[in-house]
């Protein structure tokens, strides 16, 4: 069965060539296009797409108020913003609205099929370079090294219950899902079955609450969870 894309982007030439790339595969359809965040709200209403590839920067309503609405009409939507630049301050609030993956427009068409499938499957695309800039926007959060301070203890107390809800494995792999590896990755990392770690996965997102892996990330580097790696 195949993948149902929407097409957000004020420019024709862009969905032009998004349109392209993606009929290129037998496993992925563009079901319509939208010029601005008003349309594609009402496009995504009418056409229930699979994937909804969102830039940020449009005119009557932009990708991140777009994004909020849609994914408040229907939770499981999923969504990827387009941006033109990694540092985009508009990123991290669309990952916070809701957002399934980011991915940079210059990226290769490899690396946006790559995305579209992870998403439709249930995965999520966060590319290192925004969780560079998560670490840096929270690095205030950490807890300093040496001090016996646990990470929780900085939470606010709601969500410091339902993390400490969470075992020492789950706790291990949501560092590792918030250091933007996949679920392979991670097995190989633990070594455990792919199965069994989105198992964790799956365990984590019901103890926190939480939608996806996007989310995960963004929940880890929102309360100083994660430390820069040495080097």
């Amino acid at each position: 069965m195949s993948v149902s894309v929407l097409l957000v982007d004020d420019q024709e030439l862009m969905r032009m060539a998004f349109r392209m790339v993606i009929e290129s595969q037998e496993d992925l359809v563009v079901a319509g296009e939208a010029a601005n965040g008003l349309e594609a709200v009402e496009r995504v209403r009418e056409l229930r797409p699979d994937v909804v590839l969102m830039d940020v920067r449009m005119p009557e309503l932009d990708g991140v108020q777009a994004t909020r609405r849609i994914v408040d009409a229907d939770p499981d939507a999923r969504v990827i913003i387009l941006t033109t630049f990694d540092l985009d301050e508009h990123v991290y609030a669309a990952l916070r609205a809701g957002a399934s993956g980011f991915l940079l427009k210059d990226a290769q068409p490899a690396e946006l099929l790559a995305a579209i499938r992870a998403v439709a499957s249930g995965d999520a695309v966060v590319a290192p370079s925004i969780t560079r800039r998560l670490l840096d926007a929270h690095a205030h959060r950490l807890v300093p090294p040496g001090t016996g301070e646990e990470p929780a203890s900085r939470m606010p107390e709601a969500e410091r219950q339902r993390f400490q809800q969470l075992t020492s494995r789950e706790r291990e792999v949501l560092m590792l899902v918030a250091g933007s590896l996949s679920n392979a990755e991670i097995a190989e990392r633990l070594y455990l079955s792919e199965a069994t770690v989105k198992s964790h996965v799956g365990r984590i997102l019901a103890k926190l609450g939480l939608r996806d892996r996007v989310q995960i990330v963004v929940f880890a580097y929102e309360h100083g969870l994660v430390v820069p790696a040495r080097g």
